[in-house]
């Protein structure tokens, strides 16, 4: 049994949460599903670190509100553990409310302590209120109607609570004593949180430590640097090796958010193989099988390769208008314009890795980069301690043909503008 269960709802989240354990010496293993080998996640791998911190991705977060809920409550019935985090992302996309909910409910905690700030990427909260380098969520761009967290947690079917700045500034005795207020409901309580610091996430955390409460805890990134977990650690995490017959880093970005774009432009133009959109949506295996030749003579020749659907907004709007061709009464052409994309960017990756193994991937995007793993025949990945940057953390493809290839994992909102270049120099390293 792992000493901590993460369950999170898609696999960039998965990795960048993993990582603020393993940078702490904890051996963390990240699993691609709920179900699978449980065996494995219980062995020493290659690098003697037993798996310590389990991190488990849902892969929930355009499910329905139903179906997330569900494979959140299987996640903590299938992989107890004293200590369960939920993370969620931290600009409340997806299912949140739900899978808090559900993960509440399922490891029948008393608490679930809420703090979903990431200051270290842009996201704090501030008076109830979430915001992305100042500016309220709803007014950032990721398409979450809703700033206040107390709004969005009022259709939870639990109490709420919330610690406000003062209380975080205060430090962990004064959250441990806000938190330990008797409520007047017996049922389990949500506690939001407000944080504008790294310091107050150490607070939130330390004062929800006290063992008289044992909360669920719930955030993203953020938090779980600070989250200590009990029971003895394994020792530093393994060093991450390269198999010496391998050279070059693939890298595959598939998110379109503006930020990533920015990033993509600051790579080489010589090093970004960029697939035709629409041929991408009407035929993803070929699209990306044709492009697997020239990534394998850049990985050949520069030691680098980006592939890519979309290098600037028309692109996106391309697929969007290819997969209105051809989706059916009642389908979400976005939806499965963006599952096109992803599945051509799996099949180009495969491709190439099958012909010309790279010794490092960076994978952009949680929908891409999950399904890339999946073409790939891996079911976890294990996490080294390093970063490339706050939020992009690097560790080893676990299982499958391409096992002991280096990974860097990067949600698209995340990063500055060098930072995709940042991870082809450090895994090219």
């Amino acid at each position: 049994m792992p000493n901590a269960l993460v369950v999170a709802d898609d696999l960039t989240g998965a990795t960048d949460t993993g990582h603020g354990f393993a940078a702490r010496g904890r051996g963390v293993r990240v699993r691609r599903s709920v179900d699978g080998d449980t065996a494995a996640d219980s062995e020493t791998d290659p690098g003697g670190t037993e798996t310590d911190v389990l991190v488990v991705d849902t892969d929930s977060r355009d499910a329905d509100p139903e179906a997330a809920a569900t494979a959140v409550a299987r996640a903590v019935e299938t992989h107890p553990a004293p200590l369960v985090y939920k993370k969620v992302d931290s600009t409340l996309r997806g299912n949140v409310v739900a899978e808090v909910d559900a993960a509440l409910a399922a490891t029948g905690a008393a608490l679930a302590v809420v703090a979903p700030a990431f200051p270290a990427t842009g996201r704090t909260t501030e008076g109830g209120r979430h915001l992305v380098d100042g500016t309220p969520l709803s007014e950032a761009g990721y398409g979450v109607a809703e700033s206040d967290l107390r709004e969005l947690f009022a259709g939870s079917e639990f109490p709420l609570a919330h610690l406000d700045t003062d209380t975080v500034d205060a430090g962990p005795s004064a959250v441990a004593a806000r938190l330990a207020d008797p409520a007047a409901d017996e049922r389990p309580t949500l506690a939001v949180c407000d944080a504008l610091s790294d310091d107050h996430l150490e607070a939130v955390a330390a004062g929800a430590a006290s063992p008289d409460l044992n909360p669920l805890y719930v955030g993203s990134g953020g938090l779980a640097a600070h989250v200590d977990v009990s029971g003895e650690s394994p020792g530093s995490p393994p060093a991450v090796s390269t198999d010496p017959r391998r050279s070059g880093v693939l890298g595959v970005v598939g998110s379109v958010n503006e930020r990533t774009l920015a990033q993509l432009a600051a790579v080489d133009d010589e090093a970004v193989v960029a697939l035709d959109p629409a041929a991408a949506v009407r035929d993803p295996d070929s699209a990306g099988r044709a492009a697997a030749e020239s990534l394998g003579v850049l990985l050949d020749w520069h030691d680098r390769a980006v592939v890519t659907a979309a290098t600037e907004p028309a692109d996106v709007t391309a697929a969007e208008r290819a997969a209105d061709e051809i989706a059916g009464d009642g389908a979400d052409a976005d939806s499965l314009a963006a599952d096109r994309v992803s599945a051509a960017l799996a099949a180009a990756a495969r491709a190439t890795v099958e012909a010309s193994p790279p010794a490092g991937l960076v994978l952009t995007g949680g929908d891409t980069a999950g399904a890339v793993l999946d073409a790939l025949g891996a079911a976890a990945v294990r996490l080294a301690g390093e970063s490339v940057a706050a939020g992009v953390p690097v560790g080893a493809v676990a299982d499958g043909p391409a096992a002991g290839t280096r990974v860097a994992t990067k949600a698209g909102g995340f990063g500055t503008e060098r930072v995709i270049l940042n991870c082809l120099d450090a895994l090219g390293r």
